[in-house]
């Protein structure tokens, strides 16, 4: 029985299904099916405009609603996630499969499945060697500026839809100087039909709910209800299409939908396309993995689940790998339906599987039932939807908090809009790296000194204490490696060189949790310095892993200093040494706020 546990608990990691559906009941069936419901109400319509974004034929949106949220409910972690086509990644798609300047529809839809199957390999392969912490490298802010331009880019490339007119561009100069071209051939129709569909959407998820609950609709109907907008409009505005002949004069209509089950698809096999789509891949299996988890662990931490993201990885890689064999094309977790399905009442990542089953039956059933249906509506749909992506509101609060990461906030929103979503989502990427490096390469280091009665050290110019004469304290606020040693090797240097003579130097290294090699050569290199200006170099509160590694090598043994166990060793210490005698605790040279014990 022992000898069954370890791969039991194997399967059960990969297979995060053989977890929860050992608790599954009636309960968790019905809140699941009540979910489901409401989710594929909503996604339908979703689906469709969110292909026709893409560039790709409507019915490739439903075909990435089915199979792939079959896998996620088999392999992924989180309890309310919905996977399917979203806005941002449709955009990427529309993309990366323009550039590759295929000549016929089919041809086109052939690729963007293999871009779905590229990103899934992608994100399998990180799965399996549990890299999901590098999503940690990501600024948030700079990914919510990416998403805040990409919503715009979005809603500005279906305005051509709503006034009926064509239009093109990949940047929103270019997508604006076309629109504004091609003005005089607005379809009054069309735009009649578009703007009563955006004026009756944004109605709907303001006003429609409220509404109902005050005519003493019950709150479950009316949530239903109120996620039924989109559907509302669809029919709707189909109904006037078919009634009044619109399609003959100027209203473009979404056309044949082929009805059945999703076909059995295979991506291309031209090695040309694969190497031209994989940047394109990589940088869509980031971002939607980055939105996924941020969205997942939000839904989470409100009823205390937890996700696991290298599982997560394997989850949303298995999704593109279905969408990529069913006819779809890239997907990720929607926020927004996500949340729908939370607050629906979703227990178990069963509700995905429910929803896939509606999206089948819709396949099946209501396609032809679209053939009239107004692009103006799907439009519609996609610029309601998107435009709560929008939030400026990031620029002043990174303003407010830091001037760096305003800067590259800013950045990212300017690239995007102005030279596209590849090179804003690359620049997002590269934004974030050098963020973290250029932080962490100016390490905090703070000069530290006594506070009096007490055995806490503090900077000296935040806090009144106490220092001796002829000794410099420096704490180190971050782990040292190779793009900051050398920071530090000169920051003391520097220190060292005053009126003052000094004596000791006692670097603090109490938050110093990782030191490579490249950092213990820059220590080698300040203790042969320090010596050579008769100045003793020691350390205190050196970590267990970090001292581990130091007595691998010569340095402790060639130090002119010691090791102290605590920074108040050190300091008593350096008192014997250097006499009894001890500056008096003089004021802070700046506290900005004296109720704050800042640091």
């Amino acid at each position: 029985m022992n000898r069954l546990a370890p791969s039991r608990a194997a399967l059960e990691r990969y297979f995060p299904i053989l977890t929860w559906s050992k608790t599954y009941n009636k309960d968790t069936l019905t809140s699941d099916v009540v979910a489901a419901v409401i989710v594929t109400i909503m996604l339908i319509p979703q689906s469709l405009a969110y292909a026709l974004l893409a560039g790709l034929p409507a019915e490739m949106g439903l075909y990435a609603s089915i199979l792939p949220l079959v896998a996620y409910a088999i392999f992924g972690t989180s309890r309310a996630l919905a996977v399917g086509p979203v806005a941002v990644v449709s955009l990427m798609t529309a993309a990366a499969v323009g550039n590759l300047g295929l000549a016929t529809p089919a041809e086109y839809a052939i690729a963007a499945g293999t871009l779905a199957f590229i990103s899934g390999a992608i994100l399998l392969a990180m799965g399996f060697l549990r890299l999901g912490f590098l999503a940690n490298f990501l600024s948030h802010p700079v990914i919510a500026g990416f998403i805040t331009a990409s919503g715009v880019l979005i809603a500005t490339s279906q305005l051509k839809h709503i006034f009926g007119i064509k239009a093109e561009g990949h940047n929103l100069i270019g997508m604006i100087g076309s629109l504004l071209s091609h003005l005089g051939e607005t379809s009054i129709l069309t735009l009649l039909i578009g703007v009563f569909s955006v004026g009756f959407l944004f109605w709907v998820r303001k006003g429609l709910k409220p509404m109902l609950l005050n005519n003493g609709v019950k709150p479950r109907l009316a949530d239903i209800l109120a996620k039924a907008g989109p559907v509302a409009a669809v029919v709707a505005t189909t109904l006037v299409t078919v009634i009044f002949g619109l399609n003959n004069h100027g209203v473009a209509i979404v056309g044949d939908v082929p009805m059945g089950l999703p076909p059995l698809t295979l991506p291309s096999l031209n090695g040309e396309i694969w190497s031209q789509l994989f940047v394109s891949a990589l940088l869509i299996s980031i971002i939607g993995f980055v939105e996924s988890v941020s969205v997942a662990k939000t839904l989470a931490a409100k009823k205390r689940q937890r996700i696991v993201p290298d599982q997560e990885l394997i989850g949303l890689g298995a999704s593109n790998v279905a969408a990529a064999v069913t006819g779809g094309y890239p997907v990720t977790g929607g926020f927004a339906r996500s949340v729908v399905n939370y607050d629906a009442g979703a227990e178990t990542p069963a509700a995905g599987a429910y929803t896939a089953i509606g999206i089948l039956l819709a396949a099946l059933v209501l396609t032809p039932l679209l053939y009239f249906l107004p692009k103006a509506t799907l439009a519609a749909t996609i610029i309601v939807a998107v435009l709560s992506l929008v939030d400026f509101s990031i620029l002043s609060k990174a303003w407010g908090y830091s001037k760096v990461d305003f800067a590259a906030v800013a950045a990212t929103i300017l690239l995007t809009l102005g030279s596209g979503v590849e090179v804003g989502v690359s620049a997002g990427v590269l934004l974030s790296i050098g963020l973290h490096l250029y932080k962490t390469s100016r390490p905090h280091v703070a000069e530290v000194g006594l506070v009096p009665n007490t055995q806490h050290f503090r900077n000296i110019k935040r806090h009144k204490v106490e220092t001796i004469p002829g000794v410099v304290s420096l704490r180190v606020d971050e782990s040292l490696y190779f793009a900051n040693a050398s920071f530090l090797e000169d920051y003391v240097a520097d220190r060292v060189v005053c009126d003052e003579p000094i004596k000791d130097v006692i670097l603090q290294c109490s938050a110093v949790n990782e030191l490579d090699l490249s950092a213990l050569e820059s220590l080698e290199a300040l203790n042969h310095r320090l010596k050579d200006m008769k100045i003793n170099l020691h350390l205190s509160e050196v970590k267990g892993p970090v001292m581990d590694r130091l007595q691998r090598s010569h340095f402790l043994y060639e130090m002119t200093g010691k090791v102290y166990l605590a920074q108040w060793d050190a300091w008593q210490a350096m008192k014997a040494i250097h006499g009894s005698e001890i500056s008096e605790p003089s004021a802070p040279e700046s506290v900005e706020n004296p109720s704050v014990a800042a640091d």
